[in-house]
């Protein structure tokens, strides 16, 4: 993919879209938890999918949108982005995981664990999920995009169709994470830090297993 956005720029974009996702998302939690449940799973699942929807549209020339860690690992295995970006857009994913749940838990409190992912099944059976669903939305992510570039009507509708698709069945489950950025910041300032661990290794796992089962379908061609 073209490079021609400076790297700063493009991290800072990852930042602010990551923090956009995050905030919306748990807040969307939050606000469920606040209101007696009146969004429900699906209305949760929504705000979730349509964050990322508009993401995409929003900053996906100039970052790729990916605003998950393990799609940038993803990508960088498959060939599709240089390794001197990788760094800088973890840090910044992180970075606007963590400003986006210390913004929520000033504005609604410690409400609901401030919507951090935790497994209501057994360890191997949510690591294992968390592997499946990162492994969907990876593929979906891998076979709509161009490069490493999340971007279009296409990408945007189907990419944040498999978000909600994913969240409706295993958020009961694992919170249907599937992005290690979106559970570290609300694990941090809730202090639920017990089940972090499945929420990278799932998301990393399954990506990159998403991007084996393309290459094994489409060959190595980028497109």
């Amino acid at each position: 993919m073209s490079q021609s956005v400076p790297v700063v720029r493009a991290s800072f974009a990852e930042f602010v879209g990551t923090f956009i996702l995050v905030f919306v998302g748990i807040s969307a939690i939050m606000v469920n938890e606040i209101s007696g449940g009146v969004l429900g799973l699906l209305g949760i699942a929504a705000a979730f999918g349509l964050a990322v929807s508009t993401m995409i549209y929003s900053i996906g020339d100039i970052s790729g949108a990916h605003i998950n860690p393990a799609v940038t690992v993803a990508f960088w295995a498959a060939g599709r982005f240089p390794a001197s970006r990788v760094g800088l857009y973890l840090i910044a994913q992180f970075l606007g995981g963590i400003i986006a749940a210390a913004l929520a838990l000033l504005f609604f409190g410690n409400v609901a664990d401030l919507g951090t992912t935790q497994p209501s099944v057994g360890t191997i059976e949510a690591l294992g999920l968390e592997i499946v669903l990162t492994f969907i939305l990876m593929f979906v992510i891998i076979s709509v995009v161009t490069g490493a570039k999340e971007k279009g009507i296409m990408a945007g509708l189907a990419i944040g169709g498999a978000v909600v698709l994913d969240i409706m069945f295993g958020g009961p489950t694992t919170g249907a994470s599937m992005n290690p950025a979106r559970s570290l910041g609300p694990a941090l300032l809730s202090g639920n830090l017990q089940a972090l661990w499945l929420y990278f290794v799932g998301p990393f796992v399954g990506a990159l297993v998403a991007i084996g089962v393309h290459i094994g379908i489409v060959g190595k061609g980028e497109e």
